[in-house]
């Protein structure tokens, strides 16, 4: 023990007292210091400057004195760091030269090192007054020198509280390799970068750096500091802005751009479009809450009893819980009964977070214009499902049946149209049929032959003799025998070969074009992750958008006309009572003769056989001629 340091009890007894605490520090330590209660840390810190100032001169009650404050700040002195003892005067305090203070987000330490833009370089000795505030700190650093930042671990105390944590650059991780195992590798930000810094935070609650490491094993950018995620954010304003517009109805996309412009520039955005997506997103969630089942219930049964004609059914499952919805408004039966000839079913649109497919029955009207003839959504796709789904659209529409319908190659959709829909003629989608040739045929070395041969037998043949020897000789010269899915479109022949169909009206349609087009409608106003009260409501608004474009459609081919580009009075006819987009369709089959010369003919007794070439223009340019004999 020091010469200078001797005791004595002192009248008074509670100096004294803490004189023998100040031994039991020295002698003890920290494991005797961390018994005592807040109230004892108190009177030891106020004692030291009650001590005789020739004690306070004694080398080691400073020294006591200053490993006390090392447990109780919890910091390791930096040697540039130069503390200085006032024991002049018994009010003196302890201070460092420099007067550090804690630092708070964007506050420094006296001395640190900055970068060459004034960015403040992360040192072991620094404070802070949180946790968030030396996470703040790191991230500012980290923007300014481009790279990302993640906490990677935290351990709390006894009480639940963040004692230590450890923040790395995100591309921390990970096995560094040239190579995958899978033959699909999927993108992967880990590098095994070791940049990163940890602190833990003392007794009285700031936080201290502890160990720091600035190298990177990777390029980092500055200019790409705005695409991290840590980085990202959308204020208030935006936020305000993109409810606002989501409610309007207006498409996302053009949301952004609007606040791009108002940014001035990409480079002073904080959010990326997909950003915007997920936050409306989550809007919708909230706005709509959780009982949609109920809540579409409450609201079909109030547009019921506003409409008359309003349609609606729910099939629930053994257990009441909602299975599958259908429903259609007044306009949409009161259009079945003009337009309900033909009938396109898709079920490849979307699935909202129920994951029930949005499945329309969609016609054409007299614009061309796709129109909605009832909807549903269905929790499962199997012939049972499409069963109760079809027998409810057919009582909705008073159990007048389509002549025609149009679906892809669903074998459950197929035998509930057998069931329900028995005289009605089905038809596959040409477009998905042809759109599997890549994935059906693309093995094979003559693909771009085999691509070519059944686009000419589907839309050039006229006659079901040259398409059944067009067929063969495909088959046999490209040796596709043992293709299954060839074999099946085949043997179904008659459900998608256009040749087929020419006797049954189809309204101009081959394909589910109509429901794509419907679909394309919906997309902005519903996706896959609005719920089903939601979907309701945004349906509506969507019809009436329809419906106003329907009208202004009307009013353009009551306001104007598209003059005849013959002298035919047929065309003239056609002209004084059809919509514009309807003339000029018959418009082009008659300009269409213009390109059709009479080769020769031939007859007998009963008829005459004509053989004409019609040259097909495609832009102004010769394309092909074909050549067909008509009686």
């Amino acid at each position: 023990m020091d010469g200078d340091l001797r005791w004595r009890v002192c009248s008074g007894g509670e100096i004294d007292r803490m004189i023998l605490v100040w031994v039991g520090l020295w002698v003890g330590g920290w494991r005797s210091f961390l018994l005592w209660s807040s109230e004892d840390i108190g009177k030891i810190f106020l004692s030291f400057f009650l001590l005789p100032a020739r004690w306070k001169e004694s080398h080691t009650i400073r020294r006591v004195y200053l490993d006390w404050m090392k447990i109780v700040i919890n910091i390791e002195y930096p040697s540039r760091y130069e503390y200085k003892l006032f024991l002049d005067k018994q009010d003196d305090v302890l201070v460092q030269s420099n007067n550090v203070e804690l630092l708070e987000s964007g506050n420094v330490v006296e001395g640190v090192t900055s970068g060459g833009d004034g960015v403040i370089v992360p040192e072991v000795g620094m404070l802070f007054k949180s946790e968030v505030d030396m996470y703040d700190f790191y991230k500012k650093y980290a923007y300014a020198v481009g790279f990302s930042v993640k906490k990677r671990n935290s351990k709390k105390g006894d009480g639940g509280v963040v004692r230590y944590m450890t923040l790395t650059c995100s591309r921390e991780g990970g096995i560094i390799s040239n190579s995958s195992g899978s033959l699909k590798p999927q993108l992967t930000v880990k590098m095994g970068c070791k940049a990163r810094i940890s602190g833990s935070s003392g007794i009285f609650g700031n936080w201290r750096i502890n160990a720091v490491n600035l190298d990177h094993n990777h390029e980092t950018s500055p200019s790409k500091s705005r695409l991290y995620r840590c980085n990202k954010h959308l204020s208030a304003h935006v936020k305000q802005q993109l409810q606002v517009n989501d409610l309007a109805g207006i498409p996302l996309h053009k949301s952004y751009n609007s606040i791009v412009v108002e940014a001035d520039e990409y480079e002073n955005m904080t959010c990326i479009e997909k950003d915007c997506r997920n936050y409306i997103e989550q809007v919708r969630r909230l706005r709509l809450g959780k009982r949609d089942a109920a809540a579409i219930q409450t609201y079909f049964s109030k547009m019921q009893a506003q409409s008359p004609g309003f349609y609606f059914s729910m099939d629930l499952d053994d257990k009441s819980r909602l299975g599958n919805v259908f429903w259609a408004d007044n306009r949409c039966r009161q259009a079945y009964k003009e337009f309900g000839d033909v009938v396109t079913f898709d079920t490849t649109y979307l699935t909202n977070e129920y994951e029930m497919s949005f499945t329309p029955f969609v016609g054409v009207n007299h614009h061309r214009q796709s129109t909605l003839l009832g909807c549903g959504l269905v929790s499962s796709e199997d012939t049972d499902t499409f069963i109760w789904l079809f027998r409810t659209w057919l009582q909705c529409i008073h159990y007048h049946a389509p002549h025609g319908i149009i679906t892809d190659q669903d074998r459950a959709m197929q035998n509930a149209i057998q069931v329900v829909f028995s005289n009605t003629k089905h038809r596959w989608c040409l477009w998905h049929i042809l759109k599997k040739l890549p994935e059906k045929l693309g093995y094979h070395v003559d693909k771009g032959s085999i691509f070519g041969a059944i686009h000419g037998l589907v839309y050039d043949l006229q006659s079901t003799g040259k398409f059944e020897v067009g067929w063969k000789t495909m088959i046999d010269t490209y040796e596709l025998h043992d293709n299954d899915w060839l074999s099946g479109l085949y043997k179904n022949r008659g459900r998608w070969v256009p040749y087929f169909f020419k006797i049954t009206f189809w309204a101009g349609m081959s394909t589910t074009q109509k429901s794509e087009s419907m679909n394309a409608f919906f997309d902005g106003y519903v996706h896959s992750k609005t719920s089903l009260k939601q979907f309701v409501q945004q349906y509506e608004r969507a019809l009436r958008n329809k419906v106003e474009k329907e009208f202004q459609a009307d009013f353009k081919s009551f306001s104007q006309m598209v003059p005849c580009a013959t002298q035919f009075e047929m065309e003239q006819q056609y002209q004084s009572i059809y919509t514009i987009s309807k003339f000029r369709e018959v418009q082009a089959k008659f300009t269409g003769k213009v390109y059709c010369d009479i080769q020769s003919t031939s007859k007998d007794s009963s008829k005459v056989m004509y053989e004409v070439r019609d040259t097909i223009m495609c832009e102004g340019h010769r394309r092909k001629q074909d050549v067909y004999r008509v009686l």
